[in-house]
């Protein structure tokens, strides 16, 4: 797997989603028992390499330590209903229960709740206190903030969360987030999308 620089002494290697890869029929066979799934992020190393994706839909605090438990990693987001509100597991139950007129006025009230910044710490401790790795992830505008209270908290992995990624995203109504600094501030991997020419630029 290829990999490219992205600051002095840090790389960063090329994934591929599932349209990009083809598989096709090799000239032997492997025992599945004596396959080795295992990757690295930084120097640590993961038994299955599989991120879930960072919705409230897919992750909680209990599935990322189940997911962990198993060898993967879960990405908890951190802007959520998991660090909106003390009983995530209510509202969630409150969405699942509504009818499809109900549903997407209740989840637009249900985001409108402020994020409480000591329950992104009381998430990554409780996932963190089943001995598992801790991912979570936030968009770029909130990434500098809550980056450091992940950090401080004991997550594993920090991701920036974005559609498309760039090295410079220009605003004057708003501060950008410097993905230079940001990565050299951190002192836990840092994971986000960057596009060919963001690593053109990074070598």
């Amino acid at each position: 797997m290829a990999q490219f620089y992205i600051g002095v002494d840090r790389k960063a290697r090329r994934c591929y989603g599932f349209d990009e890869i083809a598989l096709v029929p090799g000239r032997f066979t492997i025992n599945p028992d004596e396959v080795d799934t295992s990757w690295k992020i930084d120097d640590k190393k993961y038994r299955v390499p599989i991120l879930a994706a960072a919705m409230d839909g897919v992750v909680d605090v209990k599935f990322a330590i189940a997911m962990g438990k198993l060898g993967g990693l879960a990405v908890l987001n951190l802007e959520g209903v998991q660090t909106r509100y003390e009983n995530p597991h209510d509202v969630l139950e409150q969405i699942a229960n509504a009818t499809a007129d109900e549903a997407t006025g209740l989840v637009q009230n249900i985001y409108l709740e402020p994020i409480k910044e000591k329950l992104i710490s009381k998430r990554i401790e409780e996932i963190k206190g089943s001995k598992v790795p801790c991912v979570v992830s936030a968009i770029p505008q909130r990434a500098e903030k809550f980056g450091v209270i992940a950090q401080a908290a004991g997550a594993d992995i920090f991701v920036v969360q974005s559609t498309v990624t760039t090295v410079k995203h220009l605003s004057k109504l708003y501060k950008a987030l410097d993905f230079y600094k940001f990565c050299k501030s951190m002192k836990i991997p840092v994971i986000t999308s960057i596009t060919r020419k963001v690593r053109n630029i990074f070598q």
